[in-house]
């Protein structure tokens, strides 16, 4: 069953007007002097009323490597960057309705294989050179180019010609059609670079969006600052915004309790919510996501290139408890590599039951003896290190025998991601549209299939809306009937901040923080 992901708890503060600053008077004359000052204040009380507060806090797990989310494949680079710092083509919003940013409207053919874009002309980058249509076709070449390390790489490989017949004209011939492909071009690895600054993006970014970097204290925080040169910088009503980095449960509580943070986005504090929803200084959004939770496990490595012990791993796995554990029950189980709501979606839970017995019968007959050992790296969000936790004793009672070892997040994305030096690992993908995944090469968890490469290339081929879903639903069955991972459950997402916050996302089909439309009330 579905969680209310539209539930909004939302207790709105009434707006508090500003107090008059305090004036230190020197002498002993006070008592006279008090007459004076009350006859300032009534005949200057509105200069001294405080203005608009246009600075914000806002929090998150993670630091990312670097700020460049065409080179790394860290979530929480889009999540300070994209709109914020760079542009794409198009914005998708929470509601997962697109429109142009970049682009002022565009044309399709009926097969879905031509994509013409009109730019928004006269728009410029933080170094003042100017965006074209050369700008476009320069980033989605890059994005595809042999040294390319973006993780959407497949999306421009798609892409057979880029046109460009006047400066604010692109036009792309795809291979294959893509009914996705608005949505993909609203993506952070689909952004718009200025050529010139690429080789130093990660460090000192440079985009068209409405915020440029102002600082970054490595470890602590990143801060924003409002970029006047931004063709809607009247409309930005935040002139700086400080990203915090808080990987501690505990901890993120505590900053939104003091006030030290005004806005934390997909926090933890399932635990403390009643604290937060009981008090009008607090808003409280619930939502959902197409992220998926799983268990990743190293195909690659013996005895898990077994599909067998995979298998066994997958039905020691109690999802319900899981979820419990690893987000306080705000969790949907999943049976495969999708989640409700999403295009084609079937439920295969059952293709993988909880099972103990059955787990043990299949080690058996992969002629694994108990105990088999397995190491499990935690990069430090709290779902993975609490989730783990209960996995490794879940499949303790099977004889698997799971050695912790708790990783920082530049040491998971190099060791794990990178080098594939791992058996298990706890993670949440949270890009909606990386099924493709599976058919990639060299992958972290190191999944071949012929079968799967084929069906996939079908449903690359294929338009129709009807058609489409039936073969995903195969895909779904595949990969769940393969124990590629350990599907474990689709995240529900808690948002707590200031009641005075206006232009919050609740739903989350992209992990950003759309600071220009925050404002203050």
């Amino acid at each position: 069953m579905l969680l209310p992901i539209g539930r909004v708890l939302d207790r709105q503060r009434a707006r508090q007007p500003g107090r008059p600053g305090t004036v230190a008077w020197p002498g002993r004359r006070t008592a006279c002097l008090s007459l004076a000052l009350a006859a300032a204040c009534a005949c200057f009380g509105p200069a001294l009323a405080q203005p608009k507060k246009d600075t914000l806090v806002l929090a998150m797990t993670l630091e990312p490597p670097g700020l460049d989310p065409t080179a790394g494949a860290a979530s929480a680079i889009a999540e300070i960057t994209l709109y914020n710092l760079y542009e794409t083509l198009t914005k998708v919003h929470s509601d997962s309705k697109i429109t142009g940013l970049l682009a002022q409207s565009w044309t399709a053919s009926p097969d879905l294989k031509t994509w013409t874009f009109k730019l928004r002309p006269g728009v410029k980058f933080h170094n003042g050179e100017p965006l074209s249509s050369a700008s476009v076709k320069y980033s989605f070449e890059r994005a595809v180019a042999k040294e390319s390390t973006n993780k959407d790489k497949a999306v421009f490989a798609n892409i057979e010609r880029i046109d460009t017949p006047d400066a604010n004209t692109v036009v792309l011939n795809l291979k294959n059609g893509n009914p996705d492909l608005l949505f993909q071009l609203g993506q952070a690895t689909a952004i718009i670079v200025e050529p010139r600054s690429v080789a130093t993006n990660a460090t000192q970014p440079v985009g068209s969006g409405p915020y440029r970097l102002e600082a970054w204290a490595r470890g602590s925080s990143v801060t924003l600052s409002r970029w006047d040169g931004h063709r809607a910088a009247k409309d930005v009503k935040l002139r700086r915004v400080t990203m915090r980095f808080i990987s501690d449960p505990a901890a993120q509580v505590a900053a939104l309790l003091s006030g030290d943070v005004d806005v934390f986005p997909r926090v933890s504090a399932a635990k403390s919510l009643k604290q937060f929803e009981g008090s009008k200084k607090y808003q409280v959004l619930i939502g959902g996501s197409r992220a998926k939770t799983i268990l990743a496990m190293n195909n690659k490595r013996k005895p898990l290139d077994d599909v067998r012990v995979r298998r066994a791993i997958y039905a020691a796995i109690d999802r319900k408890a899981v979820i419990e554990g690893a987000a306080d029950g705000f969790g949907t189980p999943i049976g495969s590599y999708y989640v409700p709501g999403a295009p084609g979606y079937i439920d295969t839970i059952d293709l993988n039951p909880h099972d103990q017995a059955k787990a043990r019968a299949l080690l058996h007959q992969a002629g694994i003896t108990p105990p088999l050992e397995l190491t499990m790296k935690l990069p430090p969000t709290p779902y993975a290190r609490q989730g783990g936790e209960v996995i490794a004793a879940q499949l303790a009672k099977v004889g698997i025998n799971v050695k912790i070892e708790n990783v920082e997040w530049a040491q998971w994305l190099s060791g794990v991601y990178g080098q594939k030096a791992y058996d298990l690992t706890v993670i949440a993908h949270v890009e909606p549209l990386d099924f493709g995944n599976f058919a990639r090469p060299n992958y972290y968890w190191g999944y071949e299939s012929a079968e799967f490469n084929a069906l996939w290339d079908k449903i690359r081929a294929t338009i129709q809306p009807e058609e489409r879903n039936k073969l995903m639903a195969q895909a779904q069955q595949l990969v769940a009937r393969e124990a590629v991972a350990a599907y474990l459950y689709q995240p529900t997402w808690i948002t707590v901040a200031n009641a005075r916050v206006k232009g919050l996302w609740k739903d989350m089909p992209l992990f950003v923080n759309d600071l220009s439309a925050m404002s203050w009330q």
